[in-house]
């Protein structure tokens, strides 16, 4: 379950994003999704006049990641661990799920927990995990690679946002 509050700790606003220099503009997208010829395309298509603009440019961008670009993007996520509150067992199912995972398909497990609730978030990720376990590499890679897109579109909505 990687991070789900990614992207920058403090909402830049979609005025701010589109005058921000490049460099600014693609660390706040590298935060989001890390590959950089993802975070260059859409810096490059500036100014957008809508959040809903930059989120369709994001999205359409993240269908065009080649293999390498999602490689990259994937290498950067990092599984994170349920809520310190959760009991010790579900911590260790967790880590379990995790490591069963990553060494199967090669990278930390992504699912975008948009929607979920709080309390069903370790539920989810858990039968995310058992259910994508089965997958062929290749099916999980197109999986992996929707969840990151929902996972930027997440970010990237509360980076401009901050909602």
């Amino acid at each position: 379950m990687p991070a789900q509050q990614g992207g920058p700790r403090h909402p830049l606003g979609l005025g701010r994003f589109n005058a921000a220099p490049a460099a600014v503009a693609q660390e706040l997208l590298l935060s989001c999704c890390h590959s950089r010829r993802w975070a260059e395309r859409v810096t490059a298509h500036r100014p957008y006049p809508t959040l809903d603009a930059l989120l369709a440019a994001a999205d359409e961008a993240g269908y065009d990641l080649s293999r390498t670009d999602l490689d990259e993007a994937l290498a950067a996520e990092s599984s994170a661990a349920p809520h310190p509150d959760a009991p010790p067992a579900a911590h260790t199912a967790l880590r379990a799920a995790h490591a069963a995972y990553e060494s199967r398909f090669g990278h930390a497990f992504v699912i975008s927990l948009d929607g979920v609730r709080p309390g069903e978030r370790l539920d989810q990720v858990l039968a995310g995990i058992r259910s994508r376990l089965g997958n062929e590499p290749e099916e999980e890679r197109v999986i992996a690679a929707d969840e990151l897109r929902r996972l930027a579109r997440a970010r990237l909505t509360f980076g401009i946002a901050g909602s």
